[in-house]
């Protein structure tokens, strides 16, 4: 995908839809199909987010397009084994596999899988054709195509993605992991989508990690819808771990039923640009949601999180707590918008985010928001940006502990609070011994790969 001098970086867009058209359809599903031309229009009507629209205030979006790069409408033939050039960073927690090879599910066997148990995960493109009913039923029902831009543009051009069905009562024993991997000769835009189902009475966690494994520019325009049936229980952890010359931009969707209870956690380890948007709709009476993250950013990387939890029914609580470290020139923006709508009673709502900054140099900006449409609630939010605290850090010197390793400990302790959340104990260990290695500068370059592109 080239960029002309002559017509906006939207018109380029459309126009790429439509020369391509054909390609997409035949390598898609026609369940994925059907919401292209809607969203196709809405993209035309809205655009890429620009400096008026407040959620992007502090992330620039219409440069990352700008520039040069191709988009494979169908999955490249691969002639080597992705266990010869990756290792994933959380190889010893046990399983089942989801593995998306730029923005197209890379099978070990059958493109979609179907045990015992009645969970059904692999691509969502095949589950569209062999599962249709199931997928119909969810798919496009939650994800904002008339109001935000990029969306509608995932929606137009999306092909693939993973797909997860976890039926009515079945509680999983190892967590599921999708892997989604960059890897091109060419500088590569990707989009693609994920469906994920639980029904009630079920219970799952899912891992999704995100690596580069070449140094050519990526951008990644990625959007997840997540159903919770009734008195169902998620952990979704985000892991992501990319290049500086990659850019991603995320949009997760939840929609909890009844007695549901959510918990995500996003950990940014590594990436040039990334913009998370998290969307929850409380739905239903008894709703549980928490909400964590921890970006880690150096040099001149750029981290963006955005998230608006929708009270939206009665005797609903939501947990959000974000922490961010930023050091050299690094810049970063947290934007959290708690909505307790009318008739929504007996709402607990908290919210946090908190930030250290290292250098002069480093930028943060927060900005914790409230609406509250109800009386009888427990409410609260805040944010802080600040240093370490030098007489702790005085105390551990004082103890005999050097002035580095105190300053790492210090950091160490503060990024726990975030880590500590994740319930699956080999998981948890994993991403703690990874952060303690990042803050230590040991995570420079991307820790899965041996080909040390970046």
């Amino acid at each position: 995908m080239s960029k002309s001098t002559t017509i906006s970086i939207k018109e380029d867009l459309v126009d790429l839809y439509l020369s391509n058209l054909d390609l997409i359809t035949d390598n898609s599903a026609p369940i994925l199909n059907r919401g292209r031309q809607e969203a196709i229009e809405n993209f035309n009507l809205l655009g890429l987010p620009d400096a008026k629209n407040e959620k992007y205030k502090y992330s620039k979006i219409e440069p990352l397009f700008s520039q040069d790069f191709e988009k494979y409408f169908a999955p490249k033939n691969i002639t080597f084994q992705i266990d010869d050039i990756f290792r994933c960073d959380i190889p010893e927690i046990g399983t089942d596999l989801a593995l998306v090879l730029n923005g197209f599910y890379l099978p070990k066997g059958e493109k979609i899988t179907k045990l015992d148990n009645g969970l059904i995960y692999g691509s969502l493109s095949e589950a569209a054709i062999k599962y249709p009913e199931i997928v119909s039923k969810y798919y496009n029902t939650i994800a904002d195509n008339n109001g935000e831009g990029l969306v509608s543009l995932n929606t137009a051009f999306v092909q693939d993605g993973v797909f997860i069905y976890v039926p009515k009562g079945v509680e999983l024993d190892r967590p599921i992991q999708i892997i989604n991997l960059l890897m091109s000769d060419e500088n590569l835009l990707v989009q693609y989508r994920n469906l994920i189902i639980l029904e009630e009475r079920s219970k799952a966690s899912i891992v999704v990690c995100d690596h580069t494994l070449s140094s050519q520019k990526f951008l990644s325009n990625v959007v997840t819808e997540i159903i919770t049936e009734s008195s169902s229980t998620l952990d979704f952890v985000k892991m992501q771990n990319e290049h500086n010359d990659s850019s991603q931009i995320s949009h997760v969707y939840i929609r909890q039923l009844r007695d549901s209870k959510v918990t995500t956690n996003t950990i940014t380890l590594h990436g040039g640009f990334i913009r998370n948007n998290l969307d929850v709709l409380l739905d239903e009476e008894g709703c549980e949601n928490n909400s964590f993250g921890l970006y880690l950013n150096d040099r001149t990387q750029h981290i963006d999180n955005y998230s608006f939890i929708d009270h939206a029914k009665p005797h609903c609580t939501s947990t959000e707590l974000f922490k961010g470290i930023l050091d050299d020139q690094a810049t970063g923006a947290f934007n959290g918008r708690i909505l307790v709508r009318r008739g929504a009673q007996q709402t607990q709502a908290f919210q946090a985010n908190n930030n250290l900054l290292l250098t002069a140099d480093a930028k943060m900006n927060t900005k914790p928001q409230l609406e509250i449409y109800a009386d009888d609630v427990k409410c609260s939010h805040g944010a802080t940006v600040g240093q370490l605290d030098l007489e702790a850090k005085f105390y551990m010197q004082t103890r005999g502990i050097g002035e580095k390793e105190a300053m790492l400990l210090l950091m160490f302790g503060f990024a726990h609070d975030v880590v500590k959340k994740i319930s699956v104990d080999p998981l948890r260990d994993r991403i703690d011994d990874l952060v303690n290695k990042r803050l230590r500068g040991e995570l420079s370059r991307c820790h899965n790969c041996p080909m040390h592109c970046c």
